[in-house]
């Protein structure tokens, strides 16, 4: 391998509160059990931009960004057989021993020993990424890479806020929120059975894109919750998924649910929210539930899903920008302002 070979650029926070800084950094070798994945499309979360900012941890620092990656497969370490040179993947972001409690129970995201890629470990903002083998999924040929990146946070975390809410067929759902995870969310659970969705969002664009993917729109803001009752008859949701990050936001899924609702709140905010046990929970026997993260075993369904066409991600993929410094903190920066439609994925 040459000494060019041996390098890679790669988009690194080094400081919070400061842009991410392209860097050139050795590009990692495979071990036991690891696959070398070329990276060919990483997506922009909100995440990164908390991240960037200071308001949700991640380190050691210097580190690579990116937790939302698809790409090839190019070198496998000693014993790995699957999945082989050549093979499109996408990747689980959270890499956890497999064998402790947590992870025989099925509730990995909380195994002692786990990192993630781009918040804890070397991420997929580069030319390259290591990963654990079992973390690299195969994806459909038809499946394009960005699809498949955004599918690994903005659309699993979706699915697995749905699933501990309980989706039942029949049930009214709203979703606040109609970003990435929010046009996700819809399409999920329409795929469910719900009865109804209903997005709520403050932006006109994200709501009309929510509308052609068969939610209802609402608009967000003071009398959210108000609205939703309204277009309910009065009943409220059976679930609510709260996607935005905002305590208001929080506060109107808990206003806007019918009894035995459930919120599910996946969205990252700083302070805390006002709940009224008694009018709000007890009375109701409904439930604030948090989310955090997803599941390695959650990701096979989505991949069928979008090969079948029952998802589409080409309203929640809106755009693509170059693995450089000042284009990734130009889109992080449109994420901080609020004025981000749907994702926007890095292609290196």
């Amino acid at each position: 391998m040459t000494a060019a070979e041996a390098t890679m650029r790669a988009l690194r926070l080094v400081e919070p509160g400061r842009p991410v800084e392209e860097q050139l950094v050795e590009r990692p070798e495979p071990g036991p059990g690891e696959v070398l994945v070329r990276v060919g499309a990483a997506g922009i979360c909100r995440s990164d931009a908390h991240y960037r900012a200071g308001t949700a941890p991640a380190g050691p620092l210097p580190l690579t960004l990116g937790h939302e990656v698809a790409g090839t497969v190019v070198e496998t370490g000693p014993g790995t057989r699957r999945p082989g040179e050549g093979e499109r993947v996408c990747l689980h972001y959270l890499d956890t021993c497999g064998t402790c409690p947590a992870c025989a129970s099925g509730r990995e995201q909380f195994c002692d020993e786990a990192t993630m890629l781009g918040k804890s470990r070397p991420g997929g903002w580069a030319e390259y990424v290591r990963v654990p083998a079992r973390n690299a999924v195969p994806i459909p040929e038809s499946t394009s890479f960005a699809h498949a990146a955004v599918m690994m946070c903005s659309t699993a975390t979706s699915y697995h806020a749905l699933r501990r809410a309980r989706l039942e067929a029949g049930d009214r759902v709203a979703v606040f929120g109609a970003g990435g995870l929010g046009l996700s969310a819809v399409q999920l659970a329409r795929a469910g059975g719900a009865l109804e969705v209903l997005a709520v969002d403050v932006r006109e664009p994200p709501l009309e894109i929510a509308r052609q993917l068969g939610a209802r729109p609402v608009q967000g803001g003071e009398d959210a919750a108000a609205r939703i009752r309204a277009a309910t008859g009065g009943r409220g949701v059976d679930v609510a998924v709260e996607v935005a990050g905002r305590r208001t936001t929080v506060r109107a899924a808990l206003e806007a649910l019918a009894p035995m609702g459930r919120v599910a709140v996946a969205g990252i905010f700083a302070g805390g929210v006002d709940v009224r046990p008694y009018a709000e929970l007890i009375g109701r026997e409904a439930e604030l539930i948090g989310v955090s993260d997803h599941l390695l075993s959650e990701i096979p369904d989505l991949l069928e899903w979008e090969e079948h066409g029952v998802l589409r991600m080409d309203p929640v993929v809106r755009r693509t920008v170059p693995l450089e410094a000042d284009a990734v903190n130009g889109a992080l920066d449109r994420l901080e302002e609020l004025e981000a439609e749907g994702r926007a994925v890095i292609v290196p």
